[in-house]
């Protein structure tokens, strides 16, 4: 299951279709979704690390193997801090509340990492959030989350 996660993730980064995800293509997916800039340094290094045939930029066999290597090499409390981050990226919380997701904060990340040429309807987000929504309230608590993670995509 992390083939499928990685390989929708490779067709978001892969912004004009090649087939290959390039330093400045990896740059402009990690200030969408992050709101932070990466170095050409930085993204350079992290396609060379995993760039297999040397032709720096990462076709898609090299991609699902590094996700393949991370998710090998996370152990229990790295996975639960990633998920952690991953869970922060999604989530909304109103001051005093609990964070969780919901199904417009899932569109507006949703949106941010496909880019303007994907946009999922608010229908759709309810229904992705409604089949791991344990207690019926519309929106993904943590543990909901780390559920649909770990038993729903993994």
């Amino acid at each position: 299951m992390v083939a499928m996660v990685a390989s929708s993730l490779f067709a978001s980064l892969d912004k004009d279709g090649d087939g290959k995800v390039s330093a400045s293509e990896l740059r402009g997916c990690m200030a969408a979704a992050l709101g932070e800039d990466m170095s050409e340094e930085e993204a350079a290094a992290i396609l060379a690390a995993a760039d297999a045939d040397g032709d720096g930029l990462l076709d898609r066999d090299e991609f699902l193997s590094l996700a393949r290597e991370a998710e090998c090499a996370a152990d229990e409390g790295g996975r639960y801090e990633c998920l952690r981050e991953a869970f922060g990226m999604y989530a909304n919380a109103a001051d005093g509340e609990e964070q969780c997701i919901t199904p417009a904060s899932l569109k507006e990340m949703l949106s941010r990492l496909l880019g303007t040429s994907q946009h999922l309807g608010m229908e759709e987000c309810r229904a992705m959030i409604c089949r791991f929504d344990l207690n019926g309230d519309g929106v993904l608590s943590f543990d909901e989350f780390r559920v649909m993670m770990h038993d729903g995509l993994m």
